[in-house]
């Protein structure tokens, strides 16, 4: 089990708030899993930050992060003997995961994401 700082919590709790659900995945005992649909990602410290992704974000098949590979042509996300078609609408909600991961990841405490920049005085 990881032991988290408080910061890494803030940044947990952000991503509950933005619609992320912590999901463990028993393979990486030594990551925090993310969720959000079908789409999850695993997160680790890092040196230039508290958090940072773990390779890239992933589709889930049955519940397991899935590899996506070239089959016949067709890019294909697969686990074990289970493969479904990257179609537009996974990609699409793959990458809107990725980078609503990232923005969650990267803004400051006590911002929202997307806010409008501070005014200095």
């Amino acid at each position: 089990m990881l032991e988290l700082t408080p910061q890494q919590i803030s940044i947990l709790e952000r991503l509950i708030a933005g619609g992320f659900a912590i999901t463990p995945f028993p393979l990486y005992a030594n990551a925090i899993g993310v969720q959000r649909g079908e789409c999850a990602a695993l997160l680790v410290p890092a040196a230039h930050a508290p958090l940072a992704m773990q390779g890239e974000p992933c589709y889930l098949l049955k519940g397991n992060l899935a590899v996506a590979v070239i089959r016949q042509g067709k890019k294909m996300y697969v686990w074990k003997k289970e493969a479904v078609e990257a179609t537009p609408q996974r990609e699409a909600e793959l990458s809107n995961f990725r980078q609503d991961l990232l923005n969650l990841l990267e803004s400051p405490p006590g911002r929202s994401p997307g806010a409008p920049p501070l005014n200095p005085l």
